[in-house]
């Protein structure tokens, strides 16, 4: 269909946020610049776009706006919009940790009187984050913003971005609330009053069956916001794991190296050479962007076409698997012959184990012992050691990414599925939500490219260097599996067949 025919046809999702004021926790964030880019592009008619931001010493909130826009990221809307777009992009000074979110009453009162929408996206992701830091800021946080949105008086929505990954004792999550592990009024006052120390004996406890605190909080906050359903307009959205941008505005862009981009990049360095892993498994994956715009047409479809539907499910596994094998298998391929990277400690190489016996193994030989040997090299050199404490991160990582990739989670999206049905031409175009075109080479290849020149900051013209470097590794890798063979094949000849023959001559 032509550029000329979609005109044809109305975008009732730009239309909706016409002229709206929406509050944003979390803009700082990997979905919440896509949010806000997206916003600001395809909904250019938003009144206002508030951020919270927390107050730094260093930098007035101001200037932290600036260099959100500095990013590439914003590019392309600036040259569609102009520089003047970025002005509908405001600070509030606050903080979803503190008391009353740390907005002072001016800003307060100024938020009740103006804002029509919230997008709560604050959180933190970090698996391993301490149980307090965790509970503050996904469960109480959570808590105080709602308390701010029952004091908006315009409000249209209050829209919270959960994870699909909050209720891991559900093999297949349907699009309904689910009870709590915990009371999350009481672990709020709980964490409140203990001790740091007292606190951190009994995390295990509190956690019980629940793997870490991520999973666990992000299950409170939800909770929270359920008990607000008769007292306000609620939105629950379940993205699943988010990854870098597929398609708009720039291919395979991201800010952190977080899921299999992270996988990509440890294996190219070399770094990452035995995983515990099931090869056939697949987890839940969704492109940032595809997860904005289903957050944008979900948010617009539970408020105009079915105002009975109030949690949603983003996710893709229904429609799109990709084994973790494929990832590595494309992965290797687009490192060793498209984007290599620099400073390869070895030449990409391992494999997935089923043995969680001969992964550690294989992590105490190709793992730790070499990095053992290259940070005694460095010490002797007078360089500081790197390689231990990169390996204790990746043991670190293991340890979470195990959990998830030897279970496995279905996720049912009915009603997802129904808002993305009732899009027109136009609107499939312009919010793009479902998979259908995607490649994965090309995209995971994409995804490479761009840690490589925005997280690793590896300029293009360093390639040819990169893939020189990469023919070296590969022959001195090939040499040591070599010599590797014919020191094994000594070793029998000289314990094993030079006796027996011996004993035959």
């Amino acid at each position: 269909m032509t550029e000329t025919n979609l005109e044809e046809f109305p975008d009732r999702v730009a239309e909706w946020y016409k002229d709206k004021t929406i509050l944003i926790t979390g803009g700082t964030g990997f979905m919440g610049k896509v949010l806000i880019e997206k916003l600001l592009r395809s909904c250019g008619d938003v009144k206002k776009i508030i951020l919270l931001v927390r107050s730094k010493k260093a930098k007035h909130p101001k200037d932290r706006i600036k260099d959100i826009f500095a990013n590439p990221l914003f590019d392309q809307v600036k040259e569609m919009k102009g520089e003047e777009i970025i002005k509908k992009v405001v600070p509030v000074v606050g903080d979803v940790m503190l008391p009353n979110l740390g907005i002072q009453k001016e800003d307060r009162e100024m938020l009740a009187n103006e804002v029509d929408l919230i997008f709560h996206c604050a959180a933190t992701i970090r698996f391993d984050e301490c149980l307090k830091t965790a509970v503050l800021l996904n469960a109480r946080g959570t808590k105080f913003m709602l308390e701010l949105a029952k004091e908006c008086k315009h409000l249209k929505c209050f829209i919270h971005v959960s994870t699909a990954y909050c209720h891991l004792n559900e093999r297949i999550l349907y699009e309904k609330p689910y009870p709590p592990p915990a009371d999350p009024h009481k672990v709020i006052k709980t964490i409140e009053w203990l001790q740091d120390d007292v606190l951190e004996s009994i995390t295990p406890k509190i956690l019980g069956d629940i793997p870490n605190t991520y999973a666990f909080t992000k299950a409170l906050g939800e909770a929270l916001v359920v008990e607000q359903k008769e007292h306000l307009p609620v939105l629950i959205l379940r993205p699943s794991v988010v990854i870098p941008i597929w398609k708009e505005p720039i291919p395979g862009w991201t800010d952190n190296i977080n899921g299999p981009t992270g996988l990509l990049i440890g294996a190219g360095k070399g770094v990452i050479r035995t995983m515990y892993c099931q090869q056939d498994s697949y987890a839940d994956y969704l492109p940032v962007d595809i997860a904005v715009n289903a957050t944008l047409i979900s948010t617009w479809y539970s408020n105009t076409l079915n105002k009975d539907k109030w949690i949603y499910n983003l996710t893709s596994s229904a429609e799109y698997k990709v084994t973790m094998e494929e990832i590595i298998t494309i992965g290797r391929n687009i490192i060793e012959t498209r984007i290599p990277l620099n400073g390869v400690a070895w030449y990409p190489g391992g494999s997935m184990k089923r043995s969680k016996i001969v992964h550690l193994i294989c992590f105490f030989f190709f793992h730790l012992v070499p990095a053992v040997l290259v940070d005694i090299l460095l010490t002797i050199l007078g360089y500081k050691p790197v390689l231990c404490r990169v390996q204790k991160r990746i043991w670190k990582g293991f340890e979470v990414f195990e959990y998830y990739a030897n279970n496995q989670w279905d996720f049912d999206n009915v009603e997802s599925l129904k808002a993305r049905d009732q899009l027109n031409p136009r609107e499939r175009e312009i919010y793009k939500c479902d998979g259908d075109g995607i490649n994965y080479h090309d995209y995971f290849t994409d995804c490479v490219h761009a840690a490589r020149l925005y997280i690793l900051k590896e300029t293009d013209d360093t390639l040819p260097a990169a893939r020189r470097h990469m023919k070296v590794m590969w022959v001195l890798d090939k040499f040591c599996k070599g010599l590797f063979i014919a020191a094994v094949l000594y070793y029998l000849y000289q314990r094993v067949f030079s006796p027996i023959l011996k004993s035959l001559y």
